[in-house]
Formats: structure tokens, sequence, C-alpha cells
């Protein structure tokens, strides 16, 4: 049987914080962490990392703004309606279906994107079997470090324990 990665325990959030700043100075990409509360310089991604979500968000509102714009004209086309002689591609009254359409289209897609990232809804996962893992949203704090990190090979736990000042340092099983 595998390993899925190697789990540091932390009680203490300076402990904790300062492991997490001392595994992305030594090279490891594969890094996960676990906390009941957010701590600070934990959050940020590893330089040169950026997140799609943005990017996602501005293009999800740009297609729905224009969507919603197009049908409106489509409809004022196909479905003319003479309202005191103004004319059918009035654009100024399809503005604010535009906007709220596209703060929609822009928020939905955000979060479908978010969820897609960071791959919720994640049902079963090799950390949840770990014994003291349900205290992650209580107490403790957990760095983990995938197998798949190619700094990890030949590190022994007791030397991570060690360099981190971790509580303790276990193998997580596949």
């Amino acid at each position: 049987m595998s390993a899925y990665g190697i789990m540091a325990e932390f009680s203490d959030p300076r402990r904790f914080a300062a492991a997490v700043a001392q595994a992305r100075e030594s090279g490891y990409t594969q890094v996960e962490t676990y906390m009941p509360y957010g701590v600070e310089g934990v959050a940020e991604l590893p330089p040169g990392q950026r997140s799609p979500v943005p990017l996602a968000m501005l293009i999800g509102g740009l297609l729905s703004g224009l969507g919603a714009f197009f049908l409106q004209l489509y409809a004022a086309y196909d479905y003319p309606v003479n309202v005191g002689g103004r004319p059918l591609n009035s654009w100024p009254a399809f503005i604010p279906i535009t906007f709220e359409l596209t703060v929609l289209g822009s928020a939905i897609t955000g979060l479908a994107t978010f969820f897609i990232v960071v791959g919720f809804p994640r049902l079963e996962h090799p950390v949840f079997n770990h014994p003291r893992f349900d205290r992650a949203s209580q107490d403790r704090f957990f760095l983990l470090v995938r197998s798949a990190d190619p700094r990890l090979a030949g590190a022994s736990l007791e030397r991570l324990r060690r360099e981190w000042d971790a509580d303790s340092v276990e193998e997580v099983p596949s």
C-alpha cells in the first residue's frame, strides 16, 4: 500500500505558519494545509501560481452580459412594440437587465470554477482516514505534503518533525 503523503500536526498556529513558510522555502510544491480558522501568511498561493477564478468570472460576466443584451435586442425586433415612437433598438432600456445578468453570470461562473479548482464536493479523501484529522475543524492545524512531490523522496518522518517543530508527523495511506 502506497502513501498519499506525509501529514504534520500542529497545536500552535505560529509554529504551523512557520512550518508552512519553511516548506515553501525548502521547495515543496505539493502542499496542502488544513486549519480550523485562517492563519496569517498561510493562505497566500506559492509564487507563480495564480487562481483561474478571476479570469473565469470576467469571461462568464462578459458572455452573460452580451447574451442578455442581444437576447433583448432580438426580442425587440422579433416582437416589435412601438412605445412613444422610440426606436426598437433603444439600448438604454436594456441596461438594467444586462447589468443584472452580467453580475449573476459572473457570480455563477466564479462559484462553479471555484468548485472545479478545489475539487468539491470531495466526499472521500485519504486524509479523512487520519486518526486525529477530525480535530482540523476544532483546534489542530495540519500540513500535508503529497508523495508526488519530488522533494519528499528520502525525507524521514523524524527529520521533518524536528525541522517543522510539529507535534507529530505521520504517513497518510492512500
